[in-house]
């Protein structure tokens, strides 16, 4: 498949954004694609502007044969991952789970997604 310009002007690229209080307005980017950003003074005129930095930031490394990274997808992530953990830790949090009559997986993810 021929990866050109409008190949990833159609990926769905995350966009982050950000209000600058002290200023107004907004600033976006997206955090793939590393200095890929703009700044308006609606979110909404925003959007537009990053899609015209997107366009340029695209442009500028298919010029220069710089790869351009692809959009991390949902499905890429299998919603597992192994974490060594202090035996004392791992006592505490199977006294806790237990005393909430929950799973120690399920008591995990609550704590985590608090802290997230």
């Amino acid at each position: 498949m021929n990866k050109d310009l409008e190949y990833y002007m159609d990926l769905p690229y995350r966009v982050e954004v950000v209000e600058d209080k002290e200023d107004g307005g907004f600033a976006l980017r997206c955090p793939e694609l590393n200095g890929c950003m703009t700044a308006a003074p609606t979110v909404e005129e925003g959007f537009k502007m990053l899609e015209d930095a997107k366009r340029a930031w695209f442009t500028a490394c298919i010029e220069d044969g710089t790869p351009i990274p692809e959009p991390a997808r949902a499905e890429d992530y299998s919603g597992q991952f192994k974490l060594r953990i202090p035996r004392s830790l791992h006592r505490l949090l199977a006294q806790r789970s237990d005393e909430e009559g929950v799973s120690m997986n399920q008591y995990c993810v609550y704590l985590l997604s608090k802290g997230v």
